[in-house]
């Protein structure tokens, strides 16, 4: 696949792909300036690891003020002017038994929440789109196992995209590539995280992704998925997800992987059934119409 897109004219078409997809759908997954917390869930996945990470937050909030308190009242209460005659005693069986017993049923009932949200994650279900993802330096490599056919998705603005005879910088929000984004579909925040081609899905179907790299240790995130997993070269791993709302989400590489790692983004569009397949068909004939030898660099 690596050299499938390098020559990006022979691809044209089938770059052109994801704005068909796009049109209409609202871009959810996306961080926001001067903003806290999380993206809006967009999986069973992600919504139940944002409840855990809010019940966590609570028992960590009353701990730490419990032992805050702890320590006020020993200042207050056995500082040399209060207690000038302190105790000898080294032992207190009853505090010594409940500061161990204690922080056990606390990680126990942490654990009976965290554990099946682990489970959730690492039972991969059969999947009903199947995809495998490869991470190169810097891009990323998409190949719908079920269908035959792949592509590579580069972040708008990296020099595989750029046309100098435009005027357009890589790596550079000029005037030149935020009018690039916007004849794709994009805002001028996107930039960064917006790429030349997209992972088509539909909607409330269960895809799985086998997560690989060519190279070094990439990671194929998306937050507004809960979804995280290492791409090992020499390894296949996998991760599922299930989106329940359509739209357009946006990741990062998230294992640093070289001086180009920022300039690694991913773009999920979640579309209807309908939409989803119209894609497909076209995806499958623009694949179909190039050169023998690039489906084989493809492949």
């Amino acid at each position: 696949m690596k050299n499938a897109l390098t020559l990006s004219g022979l691809f044209a078409g089938l770059s052109s792909l994801p704005a068909i997809a796009q049109e209409g759908l609202e871009t959810i997954g996306k961080p926001h300036d001067g903003l806290l917390g999380f993206q809006p869930p967009a999986t069973e996945l992600a919504r139940k690891l944002q409840q855990l990470d809010n019940m966590l937050l609570v028992i960590i909030t009353i701990i730490c003020v419990f032992v805050a308190a702890l320590l006020a009242y020993a200042i207050v209460r056995f500082n040399r002017r209060a207690n000038p005659t302190p105790s000898k005693f080294s032992h207190y069986t009853p505090i010594e038994i409940a500061w161990t017993i204690i922080p056990i049923l606390v990680l126990v009932f942490i654990g009976s929440f965290s554990l099946p949200e682990l489970f959730r994650q690492q039972v991969i279900p059969e999947g009903e789109v199947n995809i495998k993802v490869t991470g190169y330096q810097w891009y990323w490599g998409y190949e719908y196992t079920d269908h035959d056919f792949a592509f590579d998705s580069y972040m708008l603005g990296n020099p595989a995209t750029v046309d100098t005879d435009k005027g357009e910088t890589p790596y550079i929000l000029d005037d030149a590539m935020r009018a690039k984004l916007v004849n794709a579909g994009y805002n001028e925040d996107e930039f960064l995280l917006a790429t030349d081609t997209a992972v088509v899905v539909p909607v409330n179907k269960v895809v799985v992704m086998q997560v690989t790299a060519a190279d070094v240790i990439h990671s194929w995130a998306m937050p507004a998925f809960g979804v995280k997993q290492d791409g090992v070269p020499g390894r296949l791993a996998e991760l599922w997800f299930k989106a329940e709302k359509e739209g357009i989400y946006f990741g990062q590489c998230s294992e640093l992987c070289g001086k180009d790692h920022a300039y690694m983004p991913i773009t999920i569009k979640v579309v209807s059934e309908e939409a989803y397949e119209a894609w497909l068909e076209e995806a499958k004939a623009e694949y179909a119409s190039l050169p023998t030898p690039f489906q084989i660099a493809a492949n």
